[in-house]
């Protein structure tokens, strides 16, 4: 299938495809689509940037405009669940922008911001509701809207929503669904808990997975730099300087920690904001408008927050800090090389992090290698591992070798001693500016 016009399509969504100049679908949509239109349920396995959001919004706005009807009052026809603020605000501008020709009603409603307006948009029925589960069970809760009319239900980023600890809120809400719904369930991974929660949810589903859940991107050239962490803000920008890091999104373990990387930057001269669950609803949305504009170089975020995050043309991600959980890693170098594209990965690994890398290498069976043009010594714990090789090594019989212990202090992960003023500084220059990333696909997210 080469086309979205061999999808069988309605032509007013062709149009509104054609307008952004989406021709041909991404493999998940060229599986999921035509089974979604036959009404089926699914289970869709797919990490971020595989073009999940329109092969669940295409064949749904297909349905509503084959089956003219008014929502009920204080109720919806579609529910899309969502874990974050951004990520819904994300999937109601997708619906509105594959179904602007169809003058079909879609409202997103999350916490954050004043009930009031949610409320209204809620009263006269909507054709498809966003929502975040918290938010929802307070409308469900203070009798401001009803389930029993969905006709289709739809969790997305079902893991994320684990991990947030939204599966108690998703399980009251799913009883006042209807039993008769059509019913679609998307996650990048599939922990015991998310696989028992798709089996009381779906029935007889197709099951579509594009990648395997732990391989990473093709198009993503990773890279790491051993730095020890008070020197991390100082190789962060000095990395930014280099011409190529033109959009980077730089992951934060803290949310203390987004915010002091992001004034670091910002007293370097370069333009920067953080993003993450304690800013205002308004300053995140400035700070995601910022950088999808171009105002802003280098967005620093939290996992959770970068879940909502979705920007065409991020030519790095850079791993600031490791996460704890190497599942985590595959979905932020996700962030670049998206829909086609390539990108850059680039982790910075202190002393106290080599265990969170050998994590991360044994997950994704490949050996992450030093950062090219970065004058570090040797890593003793990985004495053969090459410099400059796209995807990394593989590891013999797809398990990482190690040797030896971490080491520790001065000199022992790429830092020397400024003799001057007792301060560790990152060894080496950066001899060549990174390659820019490939020009957006034509394929929609």
């Amino acid at each position: 299938m080469t086309s979205f016009s061999d999808l069988g399509l309605n032509p007013s969504i062709l149009k509104a495809l054609a307008a952004e100049n989406y021709t041909s679908p991404t493999p998940i949509q060229a599986q999921a689509i035509p089974h979604l239109l036959t009404g089926r349920d699914l289970l869709g396995i797919a990490q971020t940037g595989t073009g999940k959001t329109a092969a669940f919004a295409l064949p749904i706005l297909n349905r509503l405009a084959a089956d003219r009807k008014p929502a009920q009052r204080r109720s919806c026809r579609v529910l899309v669940l969502s874990p974050t603020r951004e990520l819904a605000s994300q999937i109601a501008a997708s619906f509105r922008t594959y179904g602007k020709n169809l003058g079909l009603s879609v409202a997103v409603v999350f916490g954050g911001v004043s009930a009031g307006p949610q409320v209204r948009a809620l009263a006269g029925g909507i054709d498809i509701l966003v929502a975040t589960p918290g938010r929802l069970l307070d409308h469900l809760n203070g009798g401001m809207l009803k389930l029993d009319p969905v006709e289709i239900f739809v969790l997305d980023e079902a893991d994320q929503m684990l991990d947030m600890g939204f599966i108690r809120d998703i399980r009251k809400i799913v009883p006042k669904l209807p039993k008769q719904r059509q019913n679609l369930f998307f996650s990048a991974t599939m922990p015991k808990e998310i696989g028992t929660l798709a089996a009381e949810l779906l029935q007889n589903p197709v099951e579509v997975k594009v990648t395997p859940v732990a391989k990473t991107a093709d198009r993503v050239v990773q890279h790491v730099a051993f730095v020890d962490s008070a020197q991390k803000r100082v190789l962060l920008a000095k990395l930014l300087g280099e011409r190529g890091m033109s959009r980077v999104l730089v992951f934060s373990r803290t949310k203390h920690g987004a915010d002091k990387i992001s004034k670091h930057l910002e007293a370097a001269g370069i333009q920067a904001a953080a993003i993450h669950g304690n800013k205002s609803q308004g300053a995140r949305e400035r700070a995601l408008a910022s950088f999808k504009s171009g105002q802003t170089r280098a967005l620093v975020a939290t996992d959770i927050a970068a879940r909502g995050i979705d920007v065409d043309g991020v030519s790095h991600v850079v791993n600031f800090d490791l996460p704890n959980v190497p599942e985590s890693y595959v979905h932020r170098i996700g962030r670049t090389a998206r829909a086609g594209n390539e990108g850059i990965a680039i982790s910075f690994c202190a002393p106290d992090e080599r265990g969170l890398l050998r994590d991360i290498e044994r997950l994704i069976q490949m050996q992450v290698p030093a950062l090219e043009g970065y004058d570090a010594p040797r890593d003793p714990v990985r004495p053969n591992a090459e410099p400059h090789r796209r995807g990394g090594q593989p590891h013999a019989h797809g398990k990482p070798r190690h040797r030896g212990a971490a080491p520790g202090g001065p000199g022992g992960n790429g830092q020397r001693l400024d003799q001057r003023n007792g301060e560790q500084r990152p060894a080496g220059g950066f001899r060549k500016p990174f390659r820019k990333p490939a020009q957006r696909s034509n394929s929609p997210a």
